[in-house]
């Protein structure tokens, strides 16, 4: 599956960029350098890419990896899982609301 193979790596790129980022703003943490609507960019961006992950398991998956119960899907893990990041995105602020404090603060947009 050569397009799937491409999601893969595009996901894994994105992990590691992601992970790079995350040092840079601690070590910007340390220094007292950090901007404080650093946190919502990270917050953001890390649900983003836990949804992005389950969603490509679950299409990697197929029609198996949507059952719920049994033995052969661990009593349907990826399932529970790939819903569980639908709620990761809304717990502690929704995707929009950190866009939105993003926009005002690092973007430094007029009434976002």
């Amino acid at each position: 599956e050569p397009m799937l193979r491409a999601r893969i790596a595009d996901l894994e790129i994105d992990a590691a960029a992601f992970r790079l980022a995350m040092e840079r703003v601690g070590d910007q943490v340390k220094a007292k350098q950090a901007h404080p609507a650093i946190a919502s960019m990270l917050k953001y961006y890390g649900s983003e890419l836990n949804k992005r992950r389950h969603e490509l398991l679950m299409a990697a998956g197929g029609a198996d990896a949507l059952e719920w119960e049994g033995e052969r899907s661990n009593d349907g893990k990826a399932a529970r899982d790939w819903l569980r990041t639908k709620a990761n995105s809304i717990e502690g602020g929704t995707s929009e609301v950190q866009l939105n404090i993003i926009a005002k603060h690092l973007l430094q947009l007029p009434g976002a």
